[in-house]
């Protein structure tokens, strides 16, 4: 199948000196140098680095001069999925790789929020709280392996905390403050912590939200809690008379004041930090990634993908309860300035954080592609609005960016830009298919592959595919893939998670093409694609449609199977304010679809919503709607606590109640 607009045309190609000034670039030299390992191309370096995983992530190791207390005996010792023993011998700590970034004056984080005027936190004042905080926490008798958990904003504190934990050896774990109070102890009870921050609420589209009630009733379910720290957000001096053993941040900044910062080295595979899945259809799984997988995932990802060096002031768009929080934490590995926006992105309007590049001289701009359609579809014209002058590169995650998405940076935000869209996981932190800085763009493609990552595609009999749809799996062991879950002993659950369709091979569960050149693109969930008369199709290629119809601001299509040989497919659109669904709107629906698609991906029915529901990270629930609306009980379908507006439900359960009238 050949969807044409989605291989559309060049849009950008890196300028010689923006090659040969990369990171990318720079390590190829050194490989070239020390290693006698010559590569002319990408494609040649991204080969080499799946077909020798020893030899590219022992130069990742070299290159970034991983500082390890006793050194690594072999590179990988167990070459299996999963299974797989990375750099065993080896101890270090993550947080000792930030700090030796260290410059007293430069600015480590800049951030701003709605309650919050921009400031700055300077790596002299960064490793003075990071210190305090730690040497509290050690008192508290918190040691390596304990949890550490937080329930708070994308703030400056957050990220102290989190420091101050990896330095002593302990596990982070996190979840942002919207979150429900079910989805927040569903995750944290798992893994018993210890200790718990928190903030006294957050505000988000000019309103605040007062969490303490709720910080109350985590603590009841949280036994194991030793300590609270609250951090003020809303308030100077919140009131927390109500809560158990809870002190306010300032009370261990202030009483550790001069302790020296110092760093417990642990073992390679020693757990770093919990991720969870985003527990949509039952309990989330804690996904355990370890300090020395994620050390070296995030320094190849963040300097050699991503070009990220001390020059640069990183931002991502991002909340705690998104791996893109662990991300933008990372940027400080490469002594880059992280830059962090609490609050609602749209809030007055759009203009909020294209304000907040500028005034912040933001180099890299990290966003979503709904972001970048809303802003597009809102009119914004950034290049007219804003001095974006120190802006180099843009990014864009979370789900497939349309092809005029592509177009829209391109002609409204700057027109030398390098544009780079990734898809990646939660599962392992990173990108899997990337940018490069000496590749090109093209409308609707994602670059490359990243390196060390042997993406391919496969059909269902497990053989690979070049041009053509099929499952994005991973032939070979990264380091940042999951150690295990918790309390995941057998390894049942790991092991049904990924590799139940084929055996030692990563299956995602995302559809990809890999073009003939290398580069990708991704077409959705796996398990929500749709197969109309024998063609597959990924859902975002009809959202991607529909963006060529201003009417239509958002939408969900999901195929319902009545028989062996006939199903049915409605569409729900939400529709601009004041817009109704005419005869002309649902004419050019369709016409999109069928010309940008295939006329077998035409919706039985179009039906209007108000709004769809989604996740606390944003993504629709395709996948539990499909389950609701073939009889699944709501209660097995989706786990109602980790969604943004569970009340969007009711419209679902009622439409399937009903379902068997218009299916005929």
């Amino acid at each position: 199948m050949t969807i044409e607009k989605m291989e559309g045309k060049l849009l950008w190609e890196p300028s010689q000196q923006f090659q040969d000034e990369s990171n990318l670039k720079k390590f190829m030299i050194w490989l070239e140098e020390t290693r006698g390992l010559h590569f002319d191309t990408y494609e040649q370096l991204w080969k080499w680095s799946v077909t020798s995983i020893e030899g590219f992530w022992s130069a990742v190791w070299h290159y970034f001069d991983i500082q390890a207390k006793t050194p690594y005996e072999e590179v990988l010792k167990v070459r299996k999925m999963p299974g797989a023993q990375w750099f065993p011998g080896a101890t270090l700590n993550y947080a000792e790789h930030v700090f030796r970034n260290e410059i007293p004056e430069k600015e480590a984080i800049i951030y701003e929020s709605e309650n919050r005027t921009q400031g700055k936190i300077t790596w002299a004042e960064l490793k003075k709280n990071t210190a305090a905080i730690a040497e509290y926490l050690k008192s508290l008798g918190v040691q390596p392996g304990d949890r550490v958990v937080a329930y708070a904003s994308n703030i400056h504190e957050t990220i102290t905390a989190f420091l101050a934990c990896a330095s002593i050896g302990a596990v982070w774990s996190s979840c942002a403050p919207e979150f429900g109070i079910m989805s927040v102890i569903d995750r944290f009870k798992q893994i018993e912590p210890k200790v718990l921050f928190a903030v006294d609420g957050y505000r988000y589209g000019g309103k605040d939200f007062d969490r303490l009630e709720l910080v109350k009733k985590i603590q009841s379910e949280l036994p194991t809690l030793k300590q609270t720290i609250i951090i003020p957000n809303i308030n100077e001096e919140p009131n927390i008379g109500q809560l158990t053993n809870a002190v306010l941040w300032n009370h261990p900044v202030e009483t550790s004041t001069g302790a020296e910062l110092s760093f417990e080295a642990v073992p390679f595979d020693h757990p770093l930090w919990i991720l969870y899945s985003s527990g949509t259809t039952g309990k989330p799984k804690a996904i355990v990634q370890s300090q020395g997988g994620i050390l070296l995932e995030h320094f190849k990802m963040m300097a050699l993908q991503s070009n990220i060096s001390k020059d640069d002031r990183f931002f991502w768009y991002t909340t705690t309860g998104w791996m893109m929080w662990n991300v933008v934490v990372s940027g400080l590995l490469v002594g880059s300035t992280i830059l962090l926006y609490d609050g609602n992105p749209s809030y007055p309007n759009y203009d909020t954080l294209w304000k907040f590049a500028e005034s912040s001289k933001m180099t890299m701009f990290g966003t979503s592609a709904g972001f970048i359609t809303a802003c597009m579809k809102a009119g914004l014209k950034p290049k007219e609005q804003f001095d974006l002058s120190h802006l180099k590169s843009i990014g864009s995650t979370g789900s497939p960016l349309p092809a005029s998405g592509f177009e829209w940076v391109y002609e409204q935000v700057k027109e030398d830009l390098w544009l780079v869209s990734t898809s990646g996981g939660t599962d392992i932190c990173t990108s899997i298919v990337s940018g490069a800085p000496t590749l090109p763009v093209h409308t609707g493609e994602l670059q490359c592959r990243a390196l060390g990552t042997a993406v391919k595609a496969f059909n269902e009999l497990g053989e690979e595919l070049t041009d053509e749809i099929g499952e994005l799996v991973i032939t070979e062991p990264t380091p940042s893939m999951p150690i295990y879950f918790w309390n995941d002993e057998s390894g049942e659950r790991y092991r049904d998670s990924y590799f139940d369709m084929y055996p030692g091979i990563w299956r995602h569960g995302d559809f990809i093409k890999i073009t003939s050149r290398g580069s990708a693109i991704i077409y959705g969930r796996s398990d929500a694609t749709i197969n109309r008369g024998g063609v597959r199709m990924g859902t975002s290629e009809i959202y991607s449609a529909l963006e060529k119809v201003p009417e239509v601001l958002d939408s969900l299509v999901v195929d319902l199977p009545l028989s062996s040989e006939q199903s049915y497919m409605p569409l729900f659109v939400v529709l601009k304010q004041g817009t109704e669904l005419s005869d002309d709107v649902r004419s050019r629906v369709n016409q999109a679809i069928r010309k940008d698609c295939s006329p077998r991906h035409v919706p039985n029915e179009i039906f209007v919503v108000e709004e769809l529901p989604k996740t606390l990270n944003g993504k629709k629930l395709e996948v539990p709607i499909k389950k609701i609306l073939m009889g699944t009980p709501v209660e097995k379908a989706v786990n109602t606590g980790s969604l943004a507006n569970p009340d969007t439900l009711r419209y679902f359960i009622e439409f399937q109640k009903n379902l068997n009238g218009l299916q005929k």
